[in-house]
């Protein structure tokens, strides 16, 4: 029988450390190819380049590996592997990470790595996004190979619910091992932004975004508990993002018909 074939990409370029660790272990699974973007593409989120080239160049970077880096984002990277690359070829699976840093909770909606998961799944393939909650430039990845390969074999064997991407993150390497894995949900938390005004050597003022991560969620059930109970947290995302809660407030309780007149 053939291999699975999976598809690799990231947000923070084709030759970073993060995506070398997710080839590696992939290769385990099935047969590799990978389409990344050409440099870091941190907080680019769902982004799509509209009027303006895309480059596409085939890579020697991964041993036994077809590569392939892209100018765009990593959702342009998906569409890219899709309608170029595998052409007629469908992905039993696609893998994005892993990140340098935490994408738990709000910063789900940032993410370019987790953007390029979503985007697998908007088209229905089972995807991933994995990053590790260590931004050091030293960050360690051995501890999360096997945990990597075991969540991917499970997706490949199991499938995924229609429209569903998980989002693993993995807390930082630490003294002791993961303890397991939790399947939790997005903690309610936000980043609180600050700007700092600067001036460039000719004088001209310039706004360098700085601020804190504030998590407001005391529960239990959440990735950012998971993390900090050394465990890898694992979020089941779509990207519908309609607030069905809100539906029947809007529709029971205003009073559209006065718009009417």
């Amino acid at each position: 029988m053939s291999k699975p074939l999976i598809l690799v990409s990231n947000d923070d370029g084709i030759t970073s450390r993060g995506i070398r660790v997710l080839v590696n272990v992939m290769q385990r699974l099935g047969d590799v190819v990978v389409v990344a973007p050409d440099g870091p593409q941190s907080g680019t989120g769902h982004a799509i380049t509209i009027g303006n080239t895309l480059r596409l160049t085939e890579e020697e970077i991964f041993e036994d590996v077809i590569a392939y880096k892209s100018s765009g984002t990593p959702a342009d990277c998906v569409k890219l592997a899709k309608f170029h690359v595998l052409k007629d070829r469908k992905p039993d699976l696609i893998v994005s990470g892993i990140n340098h840093g935490s994408n738990t909770s709000i910063s789900v909606l940032y993410s370019g790595t987790m953007s390029a998961a979503i985007e697998g799944a908007i088209e229905g393939y089972p995807s991933i996004g994995f990053s590790l909650c260590d931004f050091s430039a030293q960050a360690d990845f051995s501890h999360t190979e096997e945990w990597v390969y075991k969540i991917a074999k499970q997706v490949l064997e199991n499938g995924m619910p229609k429209g569903v991407a998980l989002n693993v993150n993995f807390p930082p390497k630490r003294h002791d091992p993961i303890k397991g894995i939790k399947i939790c949900r997005q903690a309610r938390a936000k980043w609180q932004e600050e700007f700092e005004e600067r001036f460039d050597p000719n004088g001209r003022r310039y706004f360098w975004l700085a601020g804190n991560f504030v998590n407001f969620d005391k529960g239990e059930d959440n990735d950012e508990w998971a993390i900090a109970n050394n465990y890898a947290s694992i979020v089941p995302c779509q990207f519908d993002l309609t607030a069905h809660h809100a539906i029947s407030q809007l529709s029971d309780d205003w009073n559209w018909e006065e718009l009417k007149q």
